[in-house]
């Protein structure tokens, strides 16, 4: 008895487990989009901060990864599209681009790209690489995000990563732990390790 192993061309991302077409590349933006915006609801308040915890970035980074920097982007620059035009789905069911916590969105468009890119490059084939990713990928949404919320909402910088990071970190951290676990599992899974 053997065990038939199909082999990827270096840089396959996870979504590129499924037959390639225009619909599954199609199906997958939308999917990662709402992915976003369904994540984007699960929201809780911080004290004293505009910006709430979400599942959002987690979702951001996990759709980047998993289908890699173009679709990663289209699926995230959807979202921030749709949620531009009126449909709430930001962060407690908000949208517009005018609020507090735009810049994350911003951000996270940002973050899917770069992370998408790095595992085309297999940086989420193992525990440590794919923790060093999500790190990267939590520092560009508040590169973005933090300074907007000090521009949009007159603080300074000091008191917008007051606000906008430093309530975030264990959260993030977690949010790594789970994607340190979930994405190299998923390959080891299929039988692909990088």
């Amino acid at each position: 008895m053997s065990t038939a192993s199909v082999s990827f061309r270096p840089g396959a991302v996870l979504a590129d487990l499924l037959p390639a077409s225009r619909v599954r590349d199609i199906a997958l933006v939308v999917g990662g989009a709402a992915l976003t915006g369904i994540a984007a609801q699960i929201a809780v308040p911080v004290p004293g901060s505009p910006v709430p915890v979400t599942g959002q970035t987690f979702a951001a980074l996990l759709v980047g990864t998993a289908f890699g920097a173009r679709r990663g982007f289209l699926a995230l620059a959807l979202y921030a599209l749709v949620g531009m035009a009126g449909v709430p789905w930001f962060a407690g069911g908000t949208s517009g681009a005018g609020g507090a916590s735009f810049g994350y969105v911003l951000g996270m468009l940002l973050a899917a790209t770069v992370v998408g890119a790095l595992a085309r490059r297999g940086a989420d084939r193992s525990v440590a690489r794919t923790a060093g990713t999500m790190v990267l990928g939590s520092a560009l949404i508040y590169a973005v995000g933090v300074p907007y919320l000090a521009l949009s909402t007159g603080m300074s910088f000091g008191a917008a990563v007051a606000a906008g990071l430093t309530p975030f970190l264990l959260g993030d951290a977690l949010k790594a732990a789970l994607a340190m676990g979930a994405l190299p599992a998923a390959w080891k899974l299929v039988g692909r390790r990088g």
